[in-house]
């Protein structure tokens, strides 16, 4: 009996249903491309830095290294959300994506919804920002 207890809340804790992770992917790597095009439509210099790229690497800018042109052309904000995006896709890979990096509960699919690269559950969230205050 102590195994299954021990297996249930494993299982409450651990991974997110299979269908949801696959939505959730494609709004991250469509999320991914709007501040990409974004970015090439209001800034010149990215403009310009995307031209000389091959089509097909489009999708991987920002997860291969970027010169320092490319992180200036960046926004802060962009940039940020651009690494938050590459890290919820990388934890997608790893079947970790939808849970708290924190305390390893499952962030709850509301939350993944309105923010799809979120790493944090609610709770923690919230403890993790009045911290910094």
């Amino acid at each position: 009996m102590k195994k299954n207890k021990e297996t249930s809340s494993k299982t409450s804790k651990g991974k997110v249903d299979q269908a949801f992770i696959e939505k959730m992917d494609k709004s991250l790597l469509t999320l991914k491309q709007d501040i990409i095009n974004n970015l090439i439509i209001n800034n010149e210099d990215f403009k310009e830095i995307v031209e000389g790229m091959d089509p097909k690497d489009l999708a991987d800018i920002a997860s291969d290294d970027i010169d320092r042109r490319m992180i200036e052309a960046i926004g802060t904000q962009d940039l940020k959300r651009l690494k938050l995006i590459d890290s919820a896709l990388t934890r997608i890979q790893l079947g970790k994506y939808g849970i708290c990096v924190k305390c390893s509960k499952k962030i709850p699919k509301d939350r993944l919804e309105a923010i799809p690269y979120a790493l944090m559950c609610i709770d923690c969230k919230t403890q993790d920002e009045r911290r910094n205050r």
